[in-house]
């Protein structure tokens, strides 16, 4: 029976370690757009017009019910019969952006519903326009109301983007897949790879608690 060797990993240590690089990019990014995007959902829900509303709550429905994966196949190979050609960095960080877009907009809905209406009148009261209430007033409120469950959406979106992998955007399992391919030593690279992915959870998780403390003080 042949036993582990970590060895083979080190000549792959560059390959894996620009995957994880690019694994970070892609979450970071992702999670922007993500945390933009789930504002502009919110708010649109809420206060826009039926017009707009009403398709903001059936692309959201539409996401909700369906699996990142599909999305990822629709958005990189489904959009390029239609002439829009997205290079896969670009897919990954829309697939993932908007995937998780639409929950992170189901959280902020609700922190926005739980501010007191009392808050939006008095800034109406001080001469505030409604769209200057909700912008300076309500949604900071509602972001620091919903900071923890937003962080453990980010949290769930590095781990998720591993599935990017499948549209060969050269993230850390693509690249232990490359490894694996050439070695044929699945366990070593894929013990690595679960090991940095913790690293990067752990530095996430870092920024996210110094981000809450953050919002904490500011109340």
């Amino acid at each position: 029976m042949q036993g582990l060797d970590f060895s083979v990993v080190i000549p792959y240590t560059d390959l894996l370690l620009t995957g994880a690089w690019w694994t970070a990019v892609l979450t970071v990014s992702a999670a922007a757009l993500s945390f933009v995007f789930g504002i502009a959902f919110a708010v649109a829900v809420l206060y826009a017009p039926a017009i707009v509303a009403y398709p903001v709550r059936l692309f959201m429905w539409v996401f909700m019910g369906t699996p990142l994966l599909l999305q990822l196949f629709l958005i990189y190979f489904g959009l390029v019969q239609v002439g829009i050609d997205i290079p896969a960095l670009a897919a990954g960080i829309v697939g993932l952006g908007l995937h998780f877009a639409v929950y992170n907009a189901d959280v902020i809905r609700a922190g926005i519903v739980a501010v007191d209406p009392g808050q939006t009148e008095g800034a109406r009261s001080i001469g505030f326009g409604k769209w200057q209430a909700l912008r300076y007033v309500v949604i900071p409120q509602a972001v620091r109301n919903t900071a923890p469950p937003i962080a453990s959406n980010m949290i769930a979106l590095l781990k998720e983007s591993s599935i990017v992998s499948v549209i060969g955007i050269a993230e850390l399992v693509h690249s232990a897949q490359l490894a694996i391919s050439e070695t044929f030593r699945p366990f070593e690279f894929y013990i690595t790879a679960a090991a940095l992915y913790y690293i990067l959870n752990l530095a996430l998780e870092a920024g996210l608690r110094r981000f809450e403390r953050h919002v904490e003080i500011s109340r």
